[in-house]
């Protein structure tokens, strides 16, 4: 069986920040920037979250290790700006750049937790890190206590999902065990908002919550979830169905796009379509671009 290859390396380093060569230039605009002084002060406080990312060079002649920076262009600058002599570095075994920046996901709500977690058992104040971050101290003390009552198999699953507050709050209301299961749900068909956490919340059973739904005239019946819970199964049955033939699928369109590509270069065909039949020449053109848009979105996914 063909193994895997890692992206990255397993530890971190510590690399000099003078033999550490940026890929492009940050301009002065862009040192003045609001998000630029937002990342100094939280570096200058909290020191780096998020490791720059980086790819050795071959030495020369036995000239001193230098990297090539692949991620991390204004934490660098930050570093630079702070007297830092070195930088926490995440080691690439791929020099692509471009590869990494089109899979990087930016900073999710249980990263954030964890960063003030780490920050404020270093001895910040909320109001400090809230000042840093330029937010709200009353998001610093949300996100502080974001994780409480929810289950640690369901902190494993949805770590690096972007998910908003309001998702664990309707968590909370679940038994561990409904937790895991709704996680499980929200996973499969990658869909991670409120409303969609809501809908698991209305389809679950009273002994499967922490503290049992109040009797309301306008509440749904026994009837209605149970129903609901049918639909459900039925829609992930379905999604699990496409999810196996998406590979199969998408390589027929990207095949069958290419054809038509080929014909629709042809002057010929393109003239007598567009004068004769040019509502299905407009038509083909943007299937074409939906194919096209589909198959990146798969790329990045």
């Amino acid at each position: 069986m063909t193994q895997v290859r890692m992206g990255f390396e397993a530890e971190t380093i510590r690399v000099p920040i003078q033999n550490i060569l940026p890929t492009r230039l940050v301009g002065q605009d862009v040192l003045k920037s609001v998000k630029y002084q937002a990342i100094l002060a939280s570096i200058r406080e909290l020191g780096i979250v998020e490791p720059l990312a980086v790819h050795p060079e071959k030495r020369v002649n036995g000239d001193a290790q230098h990297f090539i920076l692949l991620d991390g262009h204004l934490r660098l600058e930050a570093l630079k700006e702070l007297g830092d002599q070195e930088a926490v570095c995440l080691v690439s075994t791929d020099d692509e750049g471009f590869t990494y920046n089109r899979q990087i996901n930016r900073i999710s709500a249980i990263q954030e937790h964890r960063m003030i977690l780490a920050a404020i058992k270093k001895g910040v104040p909320a109001e400090r890190i809230a000042q840093v971050l330029n937010v709200n101290v009353d998001r610093i003390h949300a996100r502080q206590h974001l994780l409480d009552g929810i289950a640690p198999e369901v902190v494993e699953l949805l770590k690096d999902r972007m998910i908003g507050q309001q998702v664990f709050r309707v968590l909370r209301k679940m038994k561990p065990m409904r937790q895991i299961e709704a996680a499980e749900m929200m996973l499969s068909a990658n869909r991670f908002t409120q409303s969609y956490i809501d809908m698991i919340l209305v389809a679950t059973r009273p002994e499967q919550l922490v503290e049992k739904k109040k009797t309301k005239h306008s509440e749904v019946t026994p009837e209605d979830i149970a129903h609901m819970e049918r639909e459900m199964e039925k829609l992930h049955h379905d999604y699990q169905l496409v999810e196996e033939t998406l590979g199969e699928t998408m390589l027929v369109l990207v095949v069958a796009k290419g054809y038509i590509s080929r014909l629709m270069r042809n002057e010929a065909i393109s003239d007598y379509l567009k004068r004769h039949h040019k509502d299905l020449a407009e038509e083909l053109a943007s299937v074409m671009e939906a194919v096209t848009t589909d198959t990146r979105n798969q790329e990045r996914e």
